[in-house]
């Protein structure tokens, strides 16, 4: 679990820098459309920080459940966010069109893991 907070705690650090970049540096050079898109990027994860760190703080989940959980979110968080940041830093969005929806899938699984999880009380500790 610490280590889980750690990389959360990493994560959320990150995700300030790169809003404060976007919203103080990239205006000038990116569309609207980019701007929009890299801003969706920095939202999501944001969210998934903040989903992490109640996962990780929640103490009716195991630890195999916090783990999976955050493996999920983190891969969601490379995938989903690390691709945006990744096209509206130059890679040719043709060459990765499929990995921000792949992160998506992560993000959707690691959403229905919580749901499970609290739908099975009896195993949850």
């Amino acid at each position: 679990m610490k280590k889980n907070l750690v990389i959360t705690s990493l994560i959320g650090a990150l995700t300030i820098i790169l809003g404060a970049f976007g919203a103080h540096s990239l205006k000038e050079i990116l569309s609207v459309t980019e701007l929009k898109s890299f801003e969706t990027a920095v939202r999501y994860q944001m969210y998934h920080v903040i989903v992490l760190l109640f996962v990780n703080t929640y103490s009716k989940f195991n630890e195999k459940t916090k783990n999976t959980i955050s493996y999920l979110f983190f891969i969601g968080i490379l995938f989903f966010s690390g691709s945006i940041y990744a096209i509206t830093f130059g890679v040719s969005a043709k060459s990765i069109w499929f990995i921000t929806p792949l992160g998506g899938i992560f993000f959707i699984i690691g959403w229905l893991k919580i749901t499970l999880s609290f739908l099975k009380k009896d195993k949850l500790q």
